[in-house]
């Protein structure tokens, strides 16, 4: 409450240096808000000064400090002070006003400056060129300003780092990352650094490079569980299955041993790196992943590389962490690698089915058919349109809620549809063709899966749709299998020429239905579409495949199961029939 006098200025700038330390320092957390402290600090230089600034902003307030104020003995007290308002703005992300302030206390007025191209060099090289006036004897300093320089050249090259890999300037971000390894900080944040230059590298395309600094990441602290979780995915990317599963499983048993670690922190400094940098892309890089998630990835990796056993042994695993409470513990948001739990679940069955285990599978699919059947509305009414309206309007939002309801209901139709489909394989391979039959001719996949894909839907809905169409031609196929087994060969030909006219293209559709017409001694026709698919392009089918959208994970073996498996024998006896016939087998 004293009236600032000049004479004690130096000792009362310091003393709120000090103060300011140890209250930034002693949150151990992220900085945030302004440093209310510093604005009043340079309130009452101004008025021992003689001068007033109440009404200015903060930028504005030390410009007209470090301008107007000429006293030697304030220079280096106000330097410190400055130093502590770059870490305050650099907790911000305010590289602007920090790279301001640095030019007014280096007095770098040189226009040419202001206008360089990259911000970033000329940030890093103000903080470098920066030096704090002598002075005499003064107060002990609880953080000496050759510290926190060196921290906050750290953090500048940190941030900006961080910013050019947002925006995709790979190469700058590369270089930024590196001055910031190079820097002053704690195993910790080194171990950050490292992890964001191998994300860095992985993005432009440098997969080794990535893991040399993962690896280094891991070595500067092993309790950087991020930089593992990003191994496996470089060693994804590079289709070395073996080593992903490792790196996935160390991580897994790494998560399971060590709970979440608080950063480490230097006893010596109270402003650390770790308390400037805190930026969102940040936190996505270093996304702790949830062991159950680890749990999943080794799940669904080991179906995609056809390692069934293990496969089975990871979903069950899974499965007994969800009658745990899983979905309490993990949110399932963009950054979860989990999908939808119904999914999880016809994955699983699916590796059951492969596995051999299909009374399980067959277990596993009816937990799902129960959970959805009661979310699934009685009827799809067509005049119920699903279309996004194309002005805004005060029922935008009103339809919106509406698409996403029949979004959902979609969903459950699909799980409940590929539950009913696995159900149908599973009973075909223990050779019950009668409940196979049932299974593949379940009311979802007859009526409400027509009548869904009869509507007019949004772009936002074909991927659900696609995958309904494809489940009923799959069911189609299973159904008429069993019944040529059963040597019921018209209504096989009736499901697979109605499999055929949902996907004329398809080469399985195709086969099947020229095997129902050769069995129901119709030659000329089946001859007829023979021809026709021997005339496609060998690799059009599967080019078109892979233009359109990836059919989920819990299909593929379905498809596989529907693929026809006499191709050659068959084709074999309508070139003999065309010759006999004295027709051209290729014609």
């Amino acid at each position: 409450g004293l009236p600032a006098a000049l004479p004690t200025l130096p000792l009362e700038l310091t003393v709120l240096y000090n103060s300011l330390l140890f209250t930034m320092g002693a949150s151990n957390s992220a900085i945030e808000g302004e440093a209310e402290g510093i604005h009043q600090g340079l309130l009452r230089v101004l008025e021992a000064c003689g001068a007033c600034g109440q009404d200015l902003s903060t930028e504005e307030l030390w410009q007209k400090v470090l301008q107007e104020v000429t006293a030697e003995e304030l220079q280096a007290p106000l330097h410190r002070l400055g130093a502590l308002q770059a870490a305050w703005w650099l907790a911000a992300s305010r590289l602007g006003s920090t790279a301001g302030l640095f030019r007014l206390l280096s007095n770098a007025e040189d226009p040419g400056t202001a206008r360089c191209p990259k911000a970033e060099n000329e940030l890093l090289s103000l903080l470098k060129a920066w030096r704090v006036p002598a002075e005499g004897a003064s107060l002990p300093l609880v953080q000496s300003i050759e510290d926190l320089k060196e921290i906050l050249c750290t953090a500048a090259a940190f941030l900006q780092g961080l910013q050019e890999l947002e925006a995709g300037n790979f190469p700058t971000a590369l270089s930024l990352l590196q001055e910031a390894a190079g820097g002053f900080c704690s195993k910790s944040v080194l171990a950050q650094i490292y992890t964001c230059l191998g994300c860095c590298a992985q993005r432009m395309g440098k997969p080794q490079t990535a893991l040399q600094h993962l690896k280094r990441a891991l070595q500067v602290d092993f309790q950087c569980l991020p930089a593992l979780s990003h191994v496996a995915a470089v060693y994804h990317k590079l289709g070395e299955t073996d080593a992903e599963l490792q790196a996935l499983a160390l991580l897994y048993e790494a998560l399971g041993k060590n709970p979440p670690a608080a950063a480490s922190s230097s006893p010596y400094f109270l402003i650390r790196t770790e308390l400037l940098v805190h930026t969102p892309i940040l936190a996505s890089l270093l996304r702790r992943r949830h062991p159950s998630e680890v749990k999943y990835l080794l799940a669904q990796r080991c179906l995609q590389d056809g390692r069934v056993a293990d496969a089975v042994e990871h979903y069950l695993d899974f499965l007994a962490l969800l009658q745990e409470g899983l979905q309490q513990q993990v949110p399932l948001d963009g950054g979860s690698a989990l999908p939808r739990i119904p999914e999880v679940f016809l994955e699983a069955a699916s590796a059951l089915e492969q596995a051999g285990r299909y009374q399980d599978a067959i277990t596993v699919c009816e937990e799902v058919i129960s959970r959805t059947t009661d979310l699934i509305p009685q009827k799809l009414r067509e005049e119920e349109r699903l279309e996004q309206p194309e002005c805004p309007s005060p029922e935008a939002g009103l339809a919106g809620g509406l698409l996403s309801q029949k979004k959902e209901s979609l969903c459950c139709l699909t799980w409940r549809a590929a539950g009913y489909l696995h159900q149908g394989w599973a009973w075909a391979e223990l050779g019950q063709s009668k409940e196979a039959i049932t299974q593949f001719s379940r009311e979802c996949l007859e009526d409400a899966v027509s009548r869904c894909m009869c509507l007019s839907v949004p772009e936002n809905l074909l991927p659900e749709v696609e995958v309904l169409q494809k489940i009923r031609l799959l069911s189609l196929i299973g159904r008429g299998v069993q019944f040529l087994e059963l040597g019921r060969h018209k209504e096989a030909l009736l499901d697979f020429q109605h499999g055929w006219q949902i996907s004329p293209g398809d080469p399985a559709a195709t086969s099947y239905l020229v095997q129902a017409l050769w069995k129901l001694n119709r030659k000329q026709e089946a001859a007829a579409h023979w021809q026709k698919l021997s005339q496609s392009c060998p690799g059009e089918d599967r080019e078109q495949e892979g233009q359109g959208r990836p059919f989920p994970l819990y299909l593929v073996s379905c498809l596989k199961q529907a693929t026809f498996p006499h191709s050659e024998s068959l084709a074999r006896s309508i070139q003999d029939y065309l010759r006999t016939t004295n027709q051209d087998p290729l014609s």
